[in-house]
C-alpha cells in the first residue's frame, strides 16, 4: 500500500487471546484490539503519546549501553509499540497506514544510498556523509516546493528540551543574537528567576494552580536561561543535568540501603530521618 493510491488500511482487531507469532500483521491486529477495548489506549492521541516516544528512545539507549539482550529486546519492542500505536491512530483518521510508513522509509533509504543502489562510487564514510547531506538538501528543496519553507533555526534537530534549547541558542549566536560574555546570560537568569518567584510568592496553592500556565511559562524561561549560562561556559546542559540525576539516584539509594539495614522501608521513615541520611550520603561520597 502506498500513499499515492490513497487506500488506507485500518487493521482489524484480533479476536480472542492472541499468540505471540512474531508477525507484523498480527502485531497490528493486536494494537487494533487494544485501541478498541482498552480504555487507556482508546483515549490516547498522537500528541498525548509524544512523551512516551521520547522516554522509550532514551530507555533503548540505556538498554544498549547495558548490553543485556533481554533488556534490549524489550526496549526495542517498546519503541516499535510507539510506531504501531501512531500508525493505528493515523490509519483511523484516514491519513496513512503502516504500509505507507514502510514505503516512505524504503524510498528514503534507496534515495540516500546511491552508492549502494546506483552507479555512484564513494570511497569512504566521509564521502558518504557529504553525499548524504547533499541529498538531504535536495529533499529540503522538495519540501519547500510543497510550501514547507525552511527558517534558519529549522536545522535544530529533535531531542530533549535541554538539547534543543542549547542548540537553538548556539545557532542564534552564530547569527549575532547573543551576549558578548557570560555576565548578560547570568543577569537574564536572575531576571527570569525573579519573575518566577513573583508568580509563586505569597500565593496559596489554589492561586498557583489557577495560574499554572503562567507559572509553567516562567519556569520554562528560567530553564532556558540556565541552559544559556551552560552554553556560555562551554558546558553541555544535558550532561550536567544527567550528572545531577545520577547523583540524586545514588544518594537516595544510599538512604534506602541504610534504612534497610535498620529494618525499615522508605515509607516507614520521615523527612527528618531521610534528610540526615542524605547528608550522610554526601559525606560517604567525599570519603569514597
Amino acid at each position: 500500500m502506498s500513499i499515492s493510491d490513497n487506500k488506507i488500511t485500518v487493521p482489524k482487531p484480533v479476536q480472542g487471546t492472541p499468540d505471540a507469532t512474531g508477525e507484523l500483521d498480527d502485531l497490528l491486529a493486536l494494537m487494533a484490539r487494544l485501541r478498541a477495548d482498552c480504555p487507556w489506549d482508546r483515549k490516547q492521541t498522537n500528541h498525548s503519546l509524544i512523551p512516551y516516544a521520547i522516554e522509550e528512545a532514551y530507555e533503548l539507549g540505556e538498554a544498549v549501553q547495558s548490553d543485556d539482550d533481554e533488556d534490549i529486546k524489550g526496549e526495542l519492542g517498546d519503541v516499535l509499540l510507539q510506531v504501531i500505536f501512531h500508525c493505528q491512530m493515523y490509519a483511523e483518521q484516514g491519513r496513512f497506514d503502516m504500509s505507507d510508513v514502510i514505503t516512505t522509509l524504503q524510498e528514503k533509504l534507496v534515495r540516500r544510498h546511491p552508492h549502494v543502489f546506483e552507479a555512484e562510487t564513494l570511497k569512504d564514510d566521509a564521502a558518504v556523509k557529504v553525499r548524504w547531506d547533499e541529498i538531504k538538501a535536495e529533499e529540503q528543496q522538495a519540501r519547500e516546493a510543497r510550501g514547507k519553507s525552511k527558517r534558519r533555526l529549522d536545522q535544530v534537530k529533535a531531542g530533549s528540551a535541554l538539547m534543543q534549547a542549547q542548540d537553538v541558542q548556539k545557532q542564534a549566536s552564530k547569527l549575532g543574537f547573543d551576549w558578548d560574555g557570560i555576565a548578560g546570560a547570568v543577569e537574564k537568569l536572575d531576571e527570569e528567576i525573579a519573575e518566577l518567584k513573583h508568580e509563586l510568592t505569597d500565593k496559596s496553592i489554589v492561586e498557583i494552580k489557577d495560574n499554572i500556565r503562567e507559572v509553567e511559562k516562567e519556569l520554562g524561561d528560567c530553564m532556558f536561561a540556565l541552559v544559556n549560562v551552560a552554553r556560555k561556559l562551554n558546558l553541555d546542559a544535558e550532561a550536567a543535568t544527567l550528572t545531577c540525576v545520577h547523583k540524586f539516584k545514588s544518594r537516595f539509594g544510599y538512604i534506602e540501603e541504610q534504612l534497610a539495614l535498620s529494618g525499615k522501608r522508605l515509607e516507614d521513615s520521615d523527612i527528618t530521618e531521610m534528610d540526615a541520611l542524605w547528608e550522610a550520603a554526601k559525606q560517604h561520597e567525599r570519603s569514597s
